[in-house]
């Protein structure tokens, strides 16, 4: 049973200003695995004031000092990687090969990724004799969620020390124990107090106290869409820049060629990963009417073969993050059966064999309209919809046809006409043939989010511009 009963603030851990706390379940048990200390406004008014102490010095290092620091906590990670995977795997239940892999790996790709941009940044130039400065914006609110919650930690943290910003981190309440760690592991690297801070809540008690704080300069927000018009609105009136990376429904484009087997199998095996727990899953694949019934087939045996909740293998996929989320999946996946798509594998209620715990049929559905609600919302599981289209203009018009523009995907075994279609689609970004580049900027268009994250583009969103006229020699 973990218990983390203490905040992190001003570089010690803490007690809660009112002691409250929250349960934590294993969502492979359906049974309580901790608890959480669970913060109040008065908690944030605490953090905001050490991290805005800290701003000034931390603001003045030079990139030698962030440096040294963002190195440090790289030896830190590396050791505390076995604790960080069993923590992912408890919190969200994820199978040991993606916990201690991709889970816990790209928390340590985003800190070389924030190393290697930070050695090359340039926080001044000159234009003529102006000298443009990037200067820390302040203060920060991170907030973040429970779907890969390394990735999205240190895809804000990291920049932000880059930066030289001081910041108030709220993690998800889902899936704390990971931040925990991470937590353990700034503090041992010697981050210096009241730079990095840390309270435990949800969001009516933390995350609304964190839009609104007049005290913070700016909140990264990752979560859903919903959510995100929240933070928006309770930042407001502050005017505090906001930077959000929301929901997505993405379109992963097949292409009428040679590789097309190929690339439906890929498509649905991508799909699954995480449980389909990510912002950017490619969950509307759009292929050829005239290749429907062959895409349904390969749909079939690739859907089929995934495994669910199995410990031995590297593959399987573990149960969805909470009993909400399952609930949630459920209903969608009820509302795609009434409404007449095709039910290729998967369907209602849990895989044969596991009458415990949140895990969700890997399902496919076939000859779904775009109009239906299973191709409109987020439904933040294991579950693809394949929609036909008539030519290439007809698949880019689906594509778009949506109120998300987070990511989008095209496979093609012809590199040039993928790139055609990559620069139709309206996303923040195109995976062609699902490609990865943890360097590349990450964010969405539309209801989607706005401003960006991982590699350099991701400092941005943590510096103010200044120009200085007539600074520059002539």
């Amino acid at each position: 049973m973990r218990e983390y009963l203490q905040f992190f603030i001003d570089g010690a851990w803490v007690d809660p200003m009112q002691p409250a706390t929250l349960d934590v379940d294993d969502p492979r048990t359906e049974q309580v695995s901790g608890r959480i200390a669970l913060g109040a406004a008065a908690d944030v008014d605490k953090a905001v004031a050490a991290a805005r102490r800290a701003f000034p010095g931390w603001s003045a290092t030079g990139t030698p000092e962030r440096l040294a620091v963002l190195g440090a906590i790289l030896a830190e990670y590396q050791t505390r990687m076995p604790d960080l995977a069993d923590a992912v795997a408890e919190e969200m239940g994820a199978p040991p090969g993606l916990a201690g892999g991709l889970q816990v790996n790209l928390g340590l790709g985003h800190l070389a990724s924030a190393i290697e941009a930070l050695t090359n940044f340039e926080f001044e130039t000159d234009r003529g004799s102006t000298r443009v400065i990037k200067e820390p914006i302040g203060v920060c609110g991170l907030i973040t969620p429970w779907n890969w919650p390394l990735n999205q930690i240190a895809a804000k943290v990291y920049p932000a020390l880059a930066a030289g910003c001081t910041m108030v981190l709220k993690p998800s309440e889902v899936a704390p124990y990971s931040a925990q760690i991470f937590t353990e592991i700034l503090a041992a690297a010697g981050v210096p107090a009241g730079v990095y801070n840390l309270v435990y809540g949800d969001g009516p008690g933390v995350g609304a106290a964190i839009a609104g704080h007049p005290d913070i300069d700016m909140v990264s927000f990752t979560g859903s869409t919903r959510a995100g018009i929240e933070v928006a609105r309770n930042a407001a009136p502050t005017v505090k820049r906001v930077s959000q990376e929301l929901g997505g429904k993405s379109p992963n484009i097949v292409l009428d060629d040679d590789s097309f087997a190929t690339g439906v199998g890929a498509g649905v095996s991508a799909m699954m990963l995480n449980s389909g727990q990510s912002c950017n899953a490619p969950s509307r694949m759009l292929v050829p009417n005239s290749r429907m019934d062959e895409a349904i087939a390969i749909a079939r045996s690739v859907g089929a073969a995934v495994t669910v909740g199995d410990l031995a293998d590297e593959n399987a996929i573990g149960p969805v993050a909470s009993k909400a989320q399952f609930d949630k999946i459920q209903g969608l996946i009820g509302q795609g059966i009434d409404a007449g798509a095709e039910l290729v594998v998967g369907g209602l209620g849990r895989p044969d064999g596991l009458d415990t715990g949140y895990y969700v049929k890997p399902t496919v559905f076939a000859r779904v309209r775009n109009d239906m609600v299973i191709a409109r919302e987020e439904i933040f599981g294991p579950v693809l919809c394949i929609i036909g289209y008539d030519d290439l203009d007809h698949a880019i018009d689906i594509a778009n046809d949506t109120d998300y523009g987070l990511a989008g995907y095209v496979w093609a075994a012809d590199i040039e006409a993928a790139r055609a279609v990559a620069r139709r689609i309206r996303a923040g970004s195109v995976a062609i043939n699902h490609a990865f580049d943890i360097n590349a900027p990450f964010g969405g268009y539309k209801a989607s989010g706005n401003g960006r994250e991982w590699g350099d583009f991701g400092f941005e969103e943590y510096l103010e511009v200044k120009a200085a006229v007539g600074y520059a020699p002539a």
